[in-house]
């Protein structure tokens, strides 16, 4: 068995001081809520982050600077570029963030097709500077397979997940309208933030023009009025700085380490271990079942087994992957649960390629106050109840306008370029695409069998790309963006595809799909694997298909939903 030649490291105490009830690998959004609700049922549980510890406002650095405060005003140094060219490419990649984010030659992995894998190794993962959007699924996404035809059937529907999606979002605090869109289901949401006049303008004509599209409040993770559930997290009001990706000193957007983490850390039930990279899981074939988690001390390089009766894995998607596939025995000598060899095929992500933006005449007399950190949005209007065009999938489109400060000027330094700045320019509106990616076999992720990180690991091959189906859904979208934007009043207007590598969307999922046949999935119904019923992933890794929503409030369900059916298995030995 691959790793049994490490030196494994029992603390003095003996295996009884490395036992927990869970092991929950990875802090991050979902291993949060999975640590919470286990903790909350009462099961002593270890946390197994491979980066460093985060403590809420404590270790966000940045957070309370000003722009004047930053040596480079925010930019990255050409030296940082050049030495972090996957990581730098991120939209939240700044000098008021990089700490948060890991660096490209410590962490190597090998690109067979170019993605562009962005990863933040702290406790909270990269719930710390998530983009904090949370539209739920409908029935169309989870039925969506089934019906056109493609991965496999999902073993459960929207009415299935939508109670956990309450408990999270009640819990979280999400902010959102109330809109009876079939599309995009309403949920326990608090007051939204206000559109701006001409967001509202371009809202009304879309209304008017089209009878299938529709233009609503975002729904996204920020306190607007916050609950009593969020001031005993200590959470106080979003206060619309706009500057969600240093770290919120206020708690005003929903992260691991402002909510869920410290929440299961006041149960005394929830140790977290910094600094241990998840290596595998431990077999036993004798008892049929997983029994725990070999790490890698990031800093000693020391080997050392944790146990537990279960065993959450939440290392976010691409990780998962690679730690499920490096968990091999006898038994399962391609990877825990890898009877079908499946493991790492249908890996899928979402399409930002494309958006569309141009000037808008007009309320030069209006303005608005404070930086909204959310987009209204236009739920997806294709392929629902029947297949409309010549593409599978839909798109969710996030629009926007904004009055950028004027520089009439003409000047770049001096008294008039900052008397310019204290006024506000000319409108400008837009839009752009999350567009549904379809799972195939070809698009995969693998283990090296030459190459190894750091500490003793197989690096990850990645071999994901785009094709003819994503060609098309991407024109689609500008095509039609830009009509719904000319027939609202906008201008000028400029179509753009980025023709960005996939890994910059930030939302990798499948690998270790759900399903209802242990032949052509690894999950089942509660997020176990098939074949090893302790072992749960109720990360991005799960997915059986992206639908177009943001998914990281389905993580969030699933883990719950998960963690509570854990406990219950548990209680009647059922595991």
């Amino acid at each position: 068995m691959p790793g049994d030649s490490l030196n494994a490291n029992i603390n003095s105490g003996g295996v009884a001081k490395n036992t927990y009830d869970a092991i929950v690998i990875g802090s991050g959004i979902s291993g949060g809520w999975a640590a919470k609700e286990l903790c909350e049922k009462g099961l002593k549980t270890l946390v197994l982050e491979r980066g460093r510890n985060i403590v809420h406002i404590k270790d966000y650095p940045t957070a309370t600077m000003n722009p004047w405060d930053f040596k480079h005003r925010g930019d990255i140094t050409e030296k940082e570029l050049k030495e972090n060219p996957v990581i730098s490419k991120c939209y939240a990649y700044t000098e008021d963030t990089h700490h948060f984010f890991v660096k490209d030659k410590e962490h190597p992995y090998i690109q067979e097709k170019p993605f562009d894998w962005i990863r933040g190794y702290q406790v909270g993962g990269k719930s710390i500077m998530w983009g904090r959007a949370c539209q739920r699924w409908s029935n169309f996404e989870f039925t969506a397979p089934q019906r056109y035809g493609y991965a496999v059937d999902w073993p459960i529907r929207y009415d299935d997940i939508a109670p956990w999606y309450s408990h999270v979002e009640q819990f979280a605090g999400i902010c959102g309208g109330k809109d009876g869109l079939e599309a995009m289901p309403d949920g326990d949401y608090l007051p939204p933030f206000e559109m701006n006049c001409v967001e509202q303008e371009i809202q009304k004509k879309i209304s008017t023009n089209y009878k299938d599209r529709f233009m609503v409040h975002t729904r996204w993770a920020h306190l607007t009025e916050p609950k009593d559930i969020h001031l005993q997290q200590g959470r106080g009001k979003c206060q619309a700085r706009d500057l969600c990706t240093r770290g919120c000193p206020f708690g005003g957007y929903f992260s691991s380490v402002s909510s869920t983490l410290p929440w299961a850390l006041k149960t005394g039930n929830l140790t977290i271990r910094p600094f241990s990279v998840a290596h595998s899981i431990i077999y036993d074939e004798q008892k049929g079942k997983a029994t725990g988690v070999r790490i890698i001390d990031d800093q000693t390089k020391q080997a050392t087994e944790y146990f537990a009766k279960v065993i959450f894995v939440n290392a976010a998607c691409l990780n998962s992957n690679l730690i499920l596939l490096n968990s091999t025995s006898n038994r399962f000598p391609n990877g825990i649960g890898n009877d079908s060899g499946l493991l790492g095929k249908y890996m899928a992500f979402h399409n930002y390629r494309g958006s569309v933006h141009g000037t808008f005449r007009g309320y030069e007399d209006k303005y608005y106050y404070g930086r909204n950190p959310t987009n209204p949005i236009i739920a997806n209007y294709r392929n629902l109840h029947k297949q409309d065009t010549d593409f599978l999938g839909g798109y969710l489109t996030f629009a926007w306008a904004a009055r950028p400060r004027a520089n009439g000027s003409g000047e770049t330094i001096g008294a008039a370029f900052k008397d310019a700045l204290t006024e506000p320019g000319s409108w400008i509106a837009g839009m752009y695409m999350q567009g549904e990616k379809i799972p195939k076999e070809i698009n995969h992720v693998r283990l090296s069998k030459d190459e190894k990180d750091a500490w003793g690991i197989p690096q990850l091959i990645t071999s994901i790309g785009y094709d003819d189906n994503d060609e098309k859904l991407v024109q689609d979208f500008l095509t039609q963006s830009a009509e719904m934007l000319s027939v609202a009043g906008v201008e000028n207007i400029v179509k753009h595809d980025t023709k960005q590598a996939p890994g910059l969307d930030i939302h990798e999922m499948g690998g270790c799909r759900m399903g209802n046949d242990p032949k052509t999935s690894l999950l089942n119904k509660h997020n176990q694997l098939h074949l090893c019923n302790n072992v749960y992933v109720t990360d991005g890794a799960c997915m059986t298909s992206t639908g177009n929503q943001s998914p990281s409030v389905l993580y969030m369900a699933f883990a719950a939903r998960a963690a509570n059916h854990a406990v219950s298995a548990l209680k009647k030995g059922n595991m």
